[in-house]
């Protein structure tokens, strides 16, 4: 089979040791997207930052973000494919988030929206950890008032691509996916139990994956998936080969048609070796 797609995962994926792309993985990304395959980074994270790492990567392939509710060419900043939360959800999910007395942020394409000074420091010495901030070209900023959200959340109608929601209590989390459920809204746990992502109700990196092999006329049995976690299960399933690391969860490792090395030990670069013969 010739594949044309390969669809790579971030966090606990293409990123290994200390967060970083192996050298080894640039190498055999790089070879294969000279030959015309497209490296699609697939990730839960901002636009802004999924596009940085793409750049990193020298790769030239759109980029799905914030768990498939963006697609959208670097270069030209065409959008493919949306689902971003509407207003009024966004609304009843800060009621929920300011009556429950979760910590939280908010996404839109280039900038994080958080809801204290604090949150904004420690989001940002996370996403700057392995570079530069002025890099990543993220805007972060500070909103205090429930009212000045609601006010944010009308202004920017259609432009928030995904919620964080944090608690150091996983029995809290556990109880918000609950509440959760009375919203037109699709949640993800985040890494560990202390967290979980929220977007639009129908958004999945599957459905992202199919929008943009649509978008280039490619086949599902064309597409390569690399994943590790819940968000990936969608793209692992719809993959015409899913590929789940040696550090995944169980529930992606069992509907991958291939389990290949941890992130820290290069499994990306490994299972495209594999996969292309290169």
């Amino acid at each position: 089979m010739e594949y044309k797609m390969v669809c790579i995962d971030m966090d606990g994926t293409l990123l290994g040791k200390g967060r970083k792309i192996s050298k080894e993985s640039k190498e055999v990304i790089k070879e294969i997207h000279e030959k015309g395959v497209e490296i699609v980074i697939t990730t839960g994270r901002i636009y802004n930052n999924a596009a940085y790492y793409s750049h990193l990567l020298g790769v030239e392939s759109p980029v799905i973000a914030a768990n498939g509710a963006i697609v959208r060419e670097k270069y030209t900043n065409k959008v493919i494919y949306e689902n971003p939360i509407r207003t009024e959800e966004c609304i009843k999910l800060i009621e929920m988030l300011y009556k429950m007395k979760f910590i939280f942020h908010f996404y839109t394409l280039d900038g994080i929206y958080c809801g204290s000074e604090l949150t904004k420091v420690v989001t940002k010495l996370y996403m700057t950890k392995q570079v530069g901030y002025d890099d990543l070209k993220i805007n972060y900023h500070v909103i205090k008032d429930l009212e000045k959200w609601k006010e944010f959340f009308r202004r920017t109608n259609g432009k928030i691509t995904k919620c964080i929601a944090f608690s150091s209590k996983p029995k809290k989390i556990i109880a918000l996916k609950k509440e959760l459920d009375n919203l037109d809204c699709v949640v993800y746990f985040g890494a560990g139990s202390r967290s979980v992502e929220i977007n639009n109700k129908g958004v999945s990196k599957g459905k992202a994956v199919k929008a943009l092999a649509d978008y280039y006329g490619f086949k599902r049995n064309e597409i390569v998936c690399i994943g590790d976690n819940e968000n990936d299960i969608s793209m692992i399933e719809y993959a015409g080969l899913g590929v789940a690391m040696g550090n995944a969860i169980e529930p992606v490792k069992k509907l991958a048609d291939y389990i290949t090395d941890t992130n820290k030990d290069n499994g990306v670069a490994k299972a495209i070796k594999k996969i292309f013969n290169v």
